[in-house]
């Protein structure tokens, strides 16, 4: 099972990066093979359909693109900004999904943020559901948000609350086991002797859902 892992936030010193490097420990200790990323490798420009018309998709897409399709699942710390989404990461989400075969369909995906304010960033969780679930994206149902993260940590950078971490535990160990069921069905190159008719079936149903966006270049 592989996990691409990364906050979209390119602060140095990010607490969801922190939140989600701490989530790969847990998924490392499941089993997990994790490539743990830094946003700031997936640079880009804002979306422009000229740009993509003419060129295609702009580096940091592409490496991006390529590290999801490496991947069967997805741990992605996502920061609230304004009550919202992160636009940096609604617009990475706008321009790898011009990619066909769409690369965020089939994968599982579990979302956490981290937030100074009481509310943990759970209010942009449930905005970045909208886009993920929309390019086909198996979302978690349940979702992390960390309140009072800058003094939510210790020193060596666990949760001071035993309980949250073992909620923390909990969920993703939940979530590797489901994207490991889920993946062989859904996810492309994972599929085995067994699954592979079922996958034949599967992804390209998943696929025509892709019809709704307008082609890609």
């Amino acid at each position: 099972m592989r996990l691409l892992a990364f906050a979209a936030s390119m602060r140095k010193e990010s607490l969801n990066h922190k939140l989600v490097a701490l989530a790969c420990e847990i998924a490392r200790r499941e089993g997990a093979d994790v490539d743990l990323a830094r946003f700031s490798e997936f640079a880009m420009p804002v979306y422009d359909g000229d740009v993509d018309r003419a060129s295609g998709l702009p580096a940091g897409a592409l490496e991006l693109k390529r590290r999801v399709e490496a991947a069967h699942a997805i741990l992605l710390a996502a920061p609230e900004y304004n009550y919202s989404i992160a636009g940096p990461l609604k617009n990475a989400l706008d321009w790898v999904s011009r990619a066909r075969p769409m690369p965020w369909r089939g994968r599982s995906v579990y979302l956490l943020a981290a937030s100074p304010s009481p509310m943990g960033g759970v209010r942009g969780l449930w905005q970045t559901r909208i886009p993920l679930e929309g390019c086909g994206a198996l979302v978690f149902p349940d979702m992390f948000a960390l309140a009072h993260a800058s003094e939510a940590f210790d020193a060596d950078g666990r949760l001071r609350d035993p309980a949250l971490a073992a909620r923390l535990d909990r969920e993703i160990a939940a979530f590797v086991r489901l994207a490991e069921a889920v993946a062989p069905f859904c996810c492309t190159g994972a599929a085995t002797r067994e699954t592979k008719a079922r996958q034949e079936q599967i992804v390209p149903a998943l696929e025509e859902e892709s019809e709704v966006q307008p082609p890609s270049r």
